[in-house]
């Protein structure tokens, strides 16, 4: 089965984000359980923990297909010791969030070297904080995002994130969250149904499909290889529709939350029924149809 939705607004407490989810008819969904932005935040009330508890289960949504994100200034690969430690506290406070709310996933993106240490050394300390992360929480898995490869940032490989993981002593408790933008951006092609099973096929030699516990559904404004990590609406951008089909008609990719973040919210919904509508289609179907996309004139 496929679980899609999109990363939703969590303003005015983590309890409206299942009610967004709902609105679109979504039966996934990612969020940030605080102010992505700055480094502190008061504690959930136990109120809107009970309520995001109790509208999760009323929209029918499965906690283990959240994948909240963590806050975008935390790097865990940092070469100063003290924004380390600072980044380490952070990444501790997202996880025991989690935990509160009944989440088994984590979404954060690895770190950067910032050119002040290697690739590999940086990678270790990012290994390093996941470890010491997970001696202190239980239940939550910390889940790897893939990334564009913009300046100094980790993991736009897949060697990357194997080396990783490579480093975490409880593996039942580490994953991969892939990106297609950012997966497409780095270099990996994704435009037709070959390149899919090219791309797709390296990922399984050197990470493994058994880490794979999210995704993020985007079309790229940016050109394969660039680097650079600029999401489109499905299908209008360099990617096109094929990645997307090929998913959803791919059991590797059943079980697991599947996210949009796309440009233009107010097709979120739109753009989740095309997925759906893209299950059971061959690619020779989808190259001799036109697909009205979402948000078309």
């Amino acid at each position: 089965m496929k679980f899609i939705g999109a990363h939703v607004s969590a303003s005015g407490g983590v309890e409206n984000a299942p009610l967004n989810a709902a609105a679109i008819n979504a039966n996934a969904f990612a969020l940030f359980t605080k102010n992505q932005r700055r480094w502190e935040a008061k504690p959930l009330p136990a109120k809107s923990i009970e309520q995001f508890i109790a509208r999760c289960d009323e929209a029918g949504i499965d906690r283990a297909q959240v994948l909240p994100h963590d806050s975008y200034l935390i790097n865990l690969g940092h070469p100063d010791p003290e924004a380390l430690a600072k980044s380490r506290a952070a990444f501790l406070d997202e996880m025991q969030r989690c935990e509160q709310l009944g989440l088994r996933l984590l979404n954060f993106h690895p770190g950067s070297h910032l050119r002040q240490i290697d690739a590999s050394a940086s990678l270790a300390i990012v290994a390093e904080s996941i470890n010491r992360v997970l001696d202190q929480t239980e239940g939550v898995t910390a889940v790897i995002e893939n990334t564009a490869g913009q300046g100094s940032n980790l993991g736009h490989r897949f060697e990357h994130l194997a080396e990783i993981i490579d480093g975490v002593e409880d593996k039942s408790r580490i994953g991969v969250c892939l990106d297609t933008c950012h997966t497409f951006a780095a270099g990996y092609d994704l435009r037709t149904e070959a390149a899919c099973e090219a791309t797709f096929g390296e990922f399984e030699r050197v990470v493994g499909f058994q880490y794979l516990r999210g995704m993020h559904l985007n079309d790229s404004k940016s050109e394969l290889g660039s680097r650079v990590d600029r999401h489109h609406s499905l299908g209008r951008g360099h990617i096109g529709l094929e990645v997307f089909r090929f998913i959803m008609n791919d059991a590797r990719f059943d079980q697991i939350p599947m996210v949009l973040e796309t440009i233009d919210e107010s097709i979120w919904a739109d753009e989740i029924a095309l997925l759906r509508r893209l299950d059971g289609v061959s690619a020779c179907d989808l190259a001799d149809s036109v697909i009205e996309l979402p948000g078309a004139a």
